[in-house]
């Protein structure tokens, strides 16, 4: 057996970050060859993905990112099985590492595709598969959104404090020096603030599924049902207005001045900047 030096352990873990136990310990296995003993660590990792398969992700964070030139923004959840492993030294720079993965990869959705992005010439899925080797839990990317712009605009991103829940929104402007003012830069992030504050179920009236209305709509009837037909057809219309501007982005009162619905926020931050804007999406994520 070639004997595994404390110079060689060393290094391995400066690699890997692992433990000094399991590097030696793959040292060993390895015969001392550095590059075999990664192979093995990394192996270790997937052994404990594969075995935690079953087990429940619901905790994690939530991280996001924008391109230097602002035109190109991603957001993402990485998520592991309790809170203490989410905050972590090792799971925390693994979700910035999802974040630089994130912008690297083609796709712009599905969490499957950012496992194959590379940052720094290493595929996001080795990372992950080295960090659960570390943490000892199953993790996993939890979802992933990339927006790049089409058109003149910007777009904005927030994620709490907590780094539990965030968004990202995509305004278009009618051209590219209102998107670069600061008013409408202030306002792609209060937006996305808002998103993470309000949860809005969709842009508009027509972004909700007709099986959610149709079952707000018998909600409320039955809540009337005693009332004369053409009463209770005027009451459940009335609480439908309502159940729009609570749960319709555009609609929604702005939470930083409800006086204003977050599509007027928009047009004056627009007017301001010499020209017209609107919101074109938003996406929100959360864990835990």
């Amino acid at each position: 057996m070639a004997e595994i030096s404390a110079s060689m352990v060393a290094k391995l873990r400066k690699i890997t970050g692992q433990g000094m136990m399991d590097c030696k310990s793959a040292l060993q296995e390895a015969g001392g060859d550095i590059d075999q003993a990664i192979q093995i660590l990394r192996k270790k990792g997937l052994a404990t993905l594969a075995r935690r398969a079953e087990r429940e992700t619901s905790q994690g964070l939530v991280v996001a990112k924008i391109s230097d030139d602002g035109k190109t923004a991603v957001l993402a959840t990485l998520c592991c099985e309790t809170d203490f492993v989410a905050r972590s030294d090792d799971f925390v720079a693994a979700a910035e590492a999802l974040a630089q993965c994130a912008m690297a990869c083609s796709a712009h959705q599905g969490p499957e595709n950012v496992l194959q992005a590379k940052h720094q010439g290493r595929q996001f899925k080795d990372t992950l598969a080295e960090t659960a080797g570390k943490t000892g839990e199953k993790t996993e990317v939890g979802d992933y959104a990339k927006y790049t712009l089409d058109g003149p605009g910007l777009i904005g991103t927030y994620v709490h404090f907590n780094s539990k829940v965030g968004s990202m929104v995509q305004i278009e402007t009618s051209d590219e020096d209102v998107a670069a003012s600061d008013v409408l830069k202030r306002a792609a992030a209060d937006m996305a603030m808002h998103v993470t504050a309000a949860k809005p179920l969709a842009l508009d009236e027509s972004g909700i599924d007709a099986e959610t209305i149709e079952r707000e709509k018998a909600v409320f009837a039955a809540q009337v049902k005693n009332k004369p037909p053409d009463m209770m057809d005027k009451i459940v219309a009335g609480k439908m207005k309502k159940f729009y501007v609570e749960n319709c982005l555009l609609q929604q009162r702005f939470v930083k001045d409800d006086s204003k619905s977050v599509a007027q926020v928009v047009d004056e931050a627009a007017k301001q900047a010499g020209g017209q804007a609107k919101i074109k999406r938003f996406v929100r994520f959360e864990v835990g």
